[in-house]
């Protein structure tokens, strides 16, 4: 009981054919579960679980609509659009009274499960390993004493290692749709034809697991929205468990769903894991790559930091870098002055002789990306095999920020970054890994380089939105398109059309020749390499990637005249 945390969540959104007193009457049977719960509800209702809860194994997080709205947020717009679509409710005669299509907040509560379910594991009150969603209606349908016997929830873990997460499975035949997601277009995502469903009243695994499963579930419902098709959390959980089963473990029940099935079988020691296909495991390991326990220690980096007459900033950023594991103590450091003060030069040379960075002055003010092309061309020449490039207002989210997350609801904070970061470009052979989804105008969902690129090449590669606005930023501009997501040592990243920005990020020794060598621009700026680099990855000559996490933040706190800022 001890090494189990149980997630669940209630709120009141009007459904049309239910009254909510029978949730609250099965809300009630719910609570008396003696393992350790993590419980997200409304206001209204926190009074109502410490009637039947202890604070010893209970944490509740008070977490209003307004909540779920900021958890859901990238993906709200969409929901909504394809909710009120006409194409897709016609997609099936039962949508248009379905609570999908009817419910403003189905959706986007349903949807958020996974993501309610990392963040218990992050938060992780009790210090449990493993973490299970359970609906808090599950009691009207798997009779209390089923989750209250001590076989069935305390259990779940034995039956999945560390590295797989659990779902419960029903045969489902399709005729044209799955939950309104339209069978042909599940099957193309999942990559076979869909013969089954995975539940969303009762899933989870351990808590290194649940950080993978959750990067994956991000991405894959950002896909599938931007593409036009909607179905519930079910139909994502779906095609992950298609794409890679030997992770993503079932349990299979009968068709009617019933997920009591399952607890009836863990009572009678009968229930057992899907059988996953040999040649399937046989494939996965043939192509998984090794990962090494330390890179670090067999490669040579070399951090750059590019300041400009704040040295009171310099010092605020390195601050910062002191307290991230491994930054300052196992690469080759140097501070490239652009600063024109004298005072701040004397005082930027003395910061770099503290922390031990080699010093470089560029002469005068050579700008923002006039420094970045002298640090590339200083790395080329360098026998350093990555490059890590910061300016001096770009620090690392400390210890302090553990626990939260940016406003596309990913990590603040993540432990042993250097030497992940480094797998991960190492095993992947990206040419760069950008360090934060969330930037500070910008977030890596939406594809900055649309607006940058030469019109013929906007017509070219997006031939179905090639018009820019006519001013500002489109909220309908196109969606970045990722490949493939993956994890090491639980920190998720995703490879595709990730656009090239001044933002931190690790540049392998080929990729920096690619990005600033073989070309060389007299007056670079962003925009001119984020146009350049989208082409070369849409020919498929660059591979760039980007964590799942946003441990980097514009922290700027000393500032210097705006008609002194430069680019080249």
């Amino acid at each position: 009981m001890n090494n189990t945390t149980i997630v669940t969540g209630l709120w009141d959104i009007k459904r049309h054919n239910r009254s909510f007193d029978v949730y609250i009457e099965a809300f009630e049977r719910f609570l008396s579960i003696p393992q350790n719960m993590y419980i997200y509800v409304p206001e209204e209702l926190e009074d109502f679980v410490w009637q039947y809860r202890s604070p010893d194994n209970t944490a509740v997080r008070v977490f209003g609509l307004d909540d779920i709205r900021s958890m859901y947020d990238p993906f709200w717009d969409k929901t909504q659009e394809i909710r009120t679509s006409e194409d897709w409710i016609n997609g099936a005669g039962w949508l248009h009274d379905s609570p999908q299509c009817k419910l403003e907040w189905y959706n986007p509560i349903v949807q958020s499960k996974m993501f309610m379910l990392n963040d218990a594991a992050i938060f992780n009150p009790f210090n449990t390993d493993y973490f299970y969603w359970a609906d808090a209606g599950l009691t009207n349908t798997v009779p209390e004493g089923h989750l209250t016997a001590e076989p069935v929830l305390d259990s779940l873990h034995t039956f999945t290692s560390e590295d797989e997460f659990m779902f419960i499975s029903f045969p489902y035949n399709a005729n044209g749709e799955i939950h309104g997601f339209t069978y042909p277009d599940i099957n193309k995502y999942a990559g076979e034809d869909v013969k089954y469903v995975c539940r969303g009243g009762l899933f989870g695994g351990h808590k290194k697991a649940i950080s993978e499963a959750n990067g994956e579930y991000y991405a894959m419902l950002g896909s599938t929205l931007s593409d036009g098709y909607m179905g519930t959390e079910e139909s994502i959980f779906s095609i992950m468990a298609y794409k890679d089963p030997y992770t993503y473990r079932r349990f299979e029940i009968e068709e009617n769903g019933l997920i009591v099935k399952f607890t009836q079988d863990v009572i009678e020691g009968t229930a057992k894991l899907a059988s996953v296909d040999g040649d399937f495991i046989k494939k996965r390991f043939e192509v998984k790559k090794v990962i090494p326990d330390t890179i670090t220690d067999k490669v040579t980096t070399n951090v750059y930091m590019l300041t400009f007459n704040m040295p009171a900033q310099l010092t605020h950023t390195i601050n910062t870098m002191i307290e991230t594991e491994g930054l300052l103590t196992h690469p080759n450091l140097f501070i490239f002055d652009n600063s024109t003060d004298e005072d701040a030069k004397r005082g930027n040379r003395e910061i770099a002789d503290k922390h031990g960075f080699e010093y470089i002055h560029l002469g005068g003010n050579t700008g923002i990306c006039g420094g970045r092309q002298k640090i590339a061309e200083h790395f080329h020449e360098s026998d350093a095999d990555y490059m890590l490039f910061f300016e001096d207002d770009m620090t690392f989210n400390t210890k302090e920020a553990e626990g939260e997350f940016c406003r596309n609801g990913f990590r603040k904070y993540i432990s042993n970054i250097y030497e992940t970061i480094h797998k991960i470009i190492y095993v992947e052979g990206f040419d760069f890994l950008k360090l934060s989804f969330t930037e500070v105008y910008f977030d890596n969902n939406k594809q900055c380089a649309w607006y940058n690129v030469p019109q013929h090449i906007r017509e070219k590669y997006w031939p179905d939105y090639n018009e820019l606005p006519v001013q500002g930023l489109d909220p309908n501009c196109p969606k970045t398109e990722f490949n493939t997501i993956n994890t090491v040592d639980g920190l998720a990243y995703i490879s595709g059309e990730v656009y090239y920005g001044n933002w931190p990020m690790i540049v392998s020794k080929e990729g920096n020749k690619k990005m600033f060598i073989d070309t060389i621009w007299e007056h670079p700026y962003e925009q001119t390499w984020m146009s350049h680099m989208m082409q070369l990855t849409k020919e498929g000559k660059l591979s760039p990637a980007i964590l799942l996490a946003s441990p980097i933040w514009h922290d700027r706190i000393k500032y210097y005249d705006a008609s002194e800022r430069v680019e080249s």
